[in-house]
């Protein structure tokens, strides 16, 4: 068996404490305060798709680098932070079964392509002593595939999770402009709904491509994930 872990939700600073801002994550509407552990783990886990030892390698290699020391181990937090759902898991008899567990049924929320955006996050980085050609990267769009252009154009017009995508990839679906377009394409027939549009969509054509295209969006920083239960 085959486990993959990620993050979820947005990371935004908030108030202060003396001269330290406070760690505050998003998902959904549900603001999550964080200790430095929990901090430090979630970040390893943002923007990647890990196993445990994976997880553990590189957890240790931060906390080395920030010189951070805690009695709680590294599993002892993973775990806290799945209850309170701010890291989900998936696992499955493969790699792909288990990242299909894992992706499916999570919500893809594209990153804002905003140029002003994208240069606050610059001069930030700058003025923290990153180097200017490492700091300009933030402006650079890695190329898009086909499919992973159809996500990221599916996902701009709604709220949809990756099993719903997969549906309007294999159905041909281009126009979500309105609910009515949307439930029309997800849920029009009389078998799908949303308990179960992840196990109906597992056998589809578009399975594949869509998973590794949404994989792919994630893994270059292009989208982050919501839980359903909170989106």
């Amino acid at each position: 068996m085959k486990t993959f872990y990620t993050a979820v939700g947005r990371f935004q600073r908030k108030g202060s404490i003396g001269n330290l801002s406070c760690p505050v994550i998003f998902v959904g509407q549900r603001e999550c305060n964080v200790d430095m552990q929990e901090m430090l783990l979630w970040t390893v886990l943002s923007w990647r798709i890990l196993d445990l030892q994976q997880i553990e390698k590189l957890y240790h290699s931060k906390a080395a680098d920030v010189g951070y020391v805690t009695h709680r181990s590294w599993e002892a937090c993973l775990n806290r932070l799945k209850q309170r759902g701010l890291v989900v898991s998936g696992t499955g008899e493969s790699g792909e079964d288990a990242l299909y567990n894992l992706l499916s049924c999570l919500y893809v929320v594209p990153v804002s392509s905003s140029t002003l955006l994208r240069m606050i996050i610059f001069f930030k980085s700058t003025l923290r002593g990153v180097k200017i050609k490492t700091a300009s990267k933030v402006f650079v769009r890695p190329p898009m595939t086909d499919c992973e252009r159809q996500v990221y154009l599916l996902s701009n017009q709604a709220l949809l999770s990756t099993a719903e995508i997969i549906k309007c990839v294999e159905k041909k679906v281009v126009d979500l402009s309105t609910n009515e377009l949307l439930l029309d394409a997800l849920y029009g027939d009389e078998e799908t709904t949303s308990d179960n549009i992840a196990s109906l969509v597992r056998c589809m054509d578009s399975r594949q491509p869509v998973l590794l295209a949404v994989a792919n969006l994630y893994l270059s920083q292009q989208i982050i994930f919501e839980r359903g239960d909170v989106a």
